[in-house]
């Protein structure tokens, strides 16, 4: 074939990838919870094309998908069949299939986050042996792959066990205060980790695309429902010095470099007593430590998300408003058809933005939806965010 011939090629298929239009790969996601509900959402502003795989027939995503497909996210067929007319793949939760995920790469297809990332934050025990290999600040921790090994630690007590795989919203972890506290310990491949001593609970996230590009946002303030071992409610920005706050940010950063992700990247953080910032765990995908930006950022997680698998310039993701977001949580007890008590005393305060998941069905802990609440000061939105928890119940109908 002759140069000439060669350079005309190049030009035809350069000119037209270059005139392709920006939202024609169509997205599927694997998983249709709430996450998924408001990627979705947010892809409606661009156009995106969204398909959408979870094995709940009602799932939060049904009846907002361009298509919905009612399967096994974590049964390889299924995903490659799913998969099978998607150009690009991410996931809202990490129990997927990751030889499928591999599989979709090695013929072509865009996945993000990359299997190869997924693979190590889906599993504890990998995650935290990461932070060691990468000098990245986190509690000691000694690997365990049964009960009975735990006690070869009692020198180490008070600790945390956590569960290497399938833990999630709480469940798979314990802490071990003391002797009696053993038979609460997984017999299955675990972690024990030092039970930090922290001042406060911080996270960030951070969204990298494929060119490279990093954004973070602002630090966040997260507290912990003491039953369901899940963040309740979150301040933005958090209440530190601006010093920690850039430590924050840097390390943030510094993570998601060392894992190479493209899309986001929540990291969540201790700040201890002493001042040092120790990291907690991440999560590769948007996360309930960034619901608030839906209302308090100049770009949402969700959109940020679409950017950086899209490949598209990060958007904004300056604070326009002091924010707090409180989850929405089924009311211990209650079982059965959903109905929210307080929702219009909610709505009548100003401030106060709910936003509903289309769960049908509520159970106790359950996160059924999230309220942010925007204010002009700190102590404001402690005050709405007491009202909000005082108020919004979600209860089974009688």
């Amino acid at each position: 074939m002759k140069q000439s011939q060669l350079l005309t090629g190049f030009l035809y298929f350069y000119v037209k990838f270059k005139n392709m239009a920006f939202n024609s790969k169509k997205l599927g996601i694997l998983g249709g919870g709430q996450l998924g509900r408001m990627l979705i959402q947010a892809a409606i502003d661009l156009d995106f094309h969204v398909k959408v795989l979870d094995p709940d027939p009602n799932a939060p995503c049904k009846f907002i998908a361009h298509e919905f497909i009612c399967g096994y996210f974590t049964d390889y067929e299924t995903v490659m069949k799913f998969c099978s007319d998607c150009d690009l793949i991410t996931i809202e939760i990490e129990s997927v299939n990751l030889k499928a995920l591999y599989d979709l790469v090695s013929i072509g297809k865009e996945v993000y986050p990359q299997p190869s990332v997924l693979e190590i934050i889906k599993n504890k025990r990998t995650q935290k042996q990461f932070y060691l290999d990468n000098n990245l600040p986190t509690a000691p921790f000694e690997l365990v792959d049964k009960k009975s090994e735990i006690t070869h630690y009692i020198d180490r007590l008070p600790f945390v066990n956590k569960l290497g795989e399938g833990g999630y919203d709480g469940r798979g972890v314990q802490v071990i205060r003391s002797e009696e506290d053993f038979h609460k310990a997984f017999d299955e491949p675990s972690l024990i980790e030092e039970l930090v001593d922290f001042e406060k609970e911080l996270a960030v996230i951070v969204a990298r695309n494929e060119n490279g590009e990093c954004k973070t946002y602002p630090v966040v303030e997260m507290a912990f429902h003491p039953e369901a071992n899940l963040v309740e409610y979150l301040f933005s920005p958090a209440n530190i010095s601006k010093e920690i706050a850039k430590k924050a940010d840097l390390l943030a950063v510094k993570t998601a470099e060392a894992f190479g992700i493209i899309g986001l990247l929540a990291v969540e953080m201790f700040l201890t007593k002493d001042g040092y910032l120790l990291i907690n765990e991440v999560a590769p995908r948007p996360h309930n430590s960034g619901h608030q930006t839906l209302k308090a950022n100049s770009c949402s997680q969700f959109e940020q998300h679409l950017r950086a698998i899209y490949n598209l310039p990060l958007g904004d993701t300056n604070s326009k408003y002091t924010a707090a977001m409180v989850n929405i949580l089924g009311e211990p007890g209650q079982e059965g058809k959903a109905n929210y008590l307080g929702i219009e005393e909610c709505l009548e305060t100003g401030g106060i933005y709910p936003f509903l998941y289309g769960k049908a069905i509520t159970k106790p802990f359950r996160k059924m939806g999230h309220v942010t609440i925007l204010a002009d000061d700190f102590d404001k939105l402690k005050e709405s965010v007491n009202f909000v928890k005082n108020t919004l119940k979600v209860v089974s109908e009688s």
